[in-house]
Order: structure tokens, then sequence, then C-alpha cells
């Protein structure tokens, strides 16, 4: 059977065929009466747009991308992007557009960014300064940025990590604790905190901001940081890894919840009860933090709310409306049952 074409439309109809582009591209050029015939004689011939040639005329796919820094698999299982991504589906339904979720490509983010057919781009989590963002601004494509390092000129959509990390570390601390793990996320730096960037270098240093109000830092031998995937693989390993140590932790603070519910799963392997045997907590108070036992401590950011933002900063961004390029979002402890004092100090 032959391809409907739009000339077949606009002969039935009895209309040109730039009134039938205008039908799919730019119904705004038409008049109630006429829209509604060409889509009605359209329905009748099973007439589906090409939506190839359609970006073609256009210009625009009708499609943002998601930037995120680690394989599809990866983040689908981690509960913050759950959440994440419902902010982001919310926003892109209100603007009328679609997703594309863009990974790594053969390991690369560049070349995913060079492959990726989108409008603009949210990028999650990147680092600046890397030949990703050189990329961006060489295809000359709109993009915000989220938990990352602001850019002058380049909107950014950030949490109060500093303040969120200082204040679960000194909820540990006023417990009690002095011998302390931190399970980090996985940089690139090999464990070297001084070179991070965005949201790692402000958790670290909300963590080393507590730290230094009871004469602790990461370079005493009583705090140690070990490096994860963040992946429940990652937090459980991380844990593993913190246990083999001679001198173990009595407190463990992760920077994201995923790694903690993954050490919490550690723990019990290890026959350790938390909190009485180890006091653990979380970062970002994923539903997920409320479900395990016991509930997790964590620190609580507006997942949705911040997907949300970006896709609205990107919407304008795109149409070249001015908007504040630096957005900062509010981050809290959030108190549950996962933190007690070190069993050999008698609680308060």
């Amino acid at each position: 059977m032959p391809r409907v074409t739009i000339k077949d439309i606009a002969e039935r109809a009895g209309v040109s065929k730039t009134s039938v582009s205008f039908a799919f591209n730019n119904p705004s050029q038409l008049s109630e009466e006429t829209l509604r015939r060409i889509l009605t004689v359209a329905e009748e011939l099973g007439y589906m747009p090409d939506p190839i040639a359609r970006s073609m005329t256009t210009k625009r796919t009708g499609c943002i991308g998601l930037l995120v820094p680690q394989p599809i698999p990866d983040v689908a299982r981690n509960p913050f992007f759950t959440e994440f991504l419902e902010g982001v589906g919310e926003g892109c339904q209100e603007a009328g557009l679609s997703l594309m979720l863009v990974p790594p490509l053969k390991g690369s983010i560049r070349r995913a960014v060079v492959a990726a057919a989108v409008d603009g781009f949210l990028t999650l989590g990147l680092e600046p300064f890397r030949s990703t963002m050189m990329v961006l601004q060489q295809r000359g494509v709109s993009y915000v940025m989220v938990d990352s390092e602001p850019q002058e000129g380049v909107p950014c959509v950030n949490v109060d990590d500093q303040e969120g990390a200082r204040q679960v570390m000194a909820h540990v601390l006023a417990h009690g604790h002095r011998c302390i793990g931190i399970l980090g996320i996985r940089s690139g730096k090999r464990g070297r905190y001084e070179e991070y960037a965005g949201t790692l270098r402000w958790r670290i240093e909300g963590f080393q901001d507590a730290l230094a109000e009871v004469g602790l830092s990461l370079r005493n031998r009583s705090v140690r940081l070990v490096e994860c995937r963040c992946t429940f693989k990652g937090g459980y390993g991380g844990l593993k890894r913190l246990w083999k140590a001679k001198r173990k932790p009595t407190a463990v603070v992760t920077m994201s919840d995923i790694l903690a519910i993954g050490a919490l799963e550690a723990a019990r392997e290890l026959g350790l009860c938390v909190p009485q045997d180890l006091s653990l907590t979380g970062y970002d108070d994923v539903p997920a933090a409320r479900w395990v036992t016991p509930q997790l401590t964590t620190v609580h950011q507006q997942i949705r709310a911040k997907g949300k933002l970006a896709v609205e900063l990107l919407v304008k961004r795109m149409a070249d409306e001015p908007i504040e390029t630096h957005h900062v979002m509010a981050a809290h402890l959030v108190e549950r049952r996962s933190v007690a004092s070190p069993s050999s100090i008698a609680p308060d």
C-alpha cells in the first residue's frame, strides 16, 4: 500500500500542501475550521507524519536529553534517580516535551552528547570543565546543570549540600562517635578529596566542618573515607571494606541513601545490629529511607522539585527568556532510628 503524503491530504481537503504542513508543525497559522478539516482527512487516510522529516523542517525534535553519568541499569536501580525523574517528567509534561535518557555511549558522555537528537540537555552530577561541557557549547544547544559546580552564564540547580552534610555529621558526633567511616561516591580522584568538585566537594566540606568542631578531620586515623560506586552493591562492598580495618568505625556516614541501604545489608551479614552496634546515616531522603529497618537518619532534599525546576529553566533557556542562573535549594537533617550512642558510651 503506497504511503499517504501531504499532497494526498491537500487534494482531499481542498487546501495547499503548505496548509497541511502548518497543521502538523504550526497549527496557529490556520483557522480552527481549516485545521479540523485537514486533521479529519489525515485520520481518514491513515496519515502518520515522519518525525525525522518534521524535525528537519522545524529544526526542533520536541525532546530534551537527560545526561546521566552512569549506565542506565545503574541509575534505574537508584531510588534517588526515580524521584528526580518524576520531577523531570512533570516538567516535560507541562511543557509538552518528550525526554531521552542519555547515558555514556561506549563509556563516553562526550560521544553521547554528539549523538543525541534533542533540543536541549539537563546534565546530572557532571563535573565542570570537562570535555562534555565543551561539546555542549560547540553544539550550540541549551543546557541546564544539576548537582554540578556552577559556571558563569549557565543555569544550575543545586542543593545546599555543605549545610546538609554538616548537619548529619554533627548529629553523629553529638551522639559521641569519634571513630567514623565515610562512604563517599566514586569520582575518579582515588581518595584525593581535596580535588572533589560540585556536590561531592560540598558534602565532604560539610563533613569536615562538623569534624573540625570536635577537633577531628579526614586526616585523623579515626576517620576513614572509602569511595564507592553510587549503587546498592557499592554501599554493601564499602561497609565490608571498612569492617576489614583493624580499627572499626562505630558510625558510618554515607553520601547517598542507596549507599546506606547497601551498607545496612552488609551490616546484617556481619551480624551487626543497627544502631546498637553501628550507627548509619544516608543522604537524600528517598522513600526507601523510611521503609528499611531501622528507618534511616538522613538528609532531606527536594528531589522532585529540583528535577521540575531544571526543566522549567531549560524551557526558558531554549526560548531565550531571561532567567536567574544559579538556584540553591535547602537541605535539612531528618532524625530517625539508625543513630545511637556507641555501646561503650552511656546514653545521655
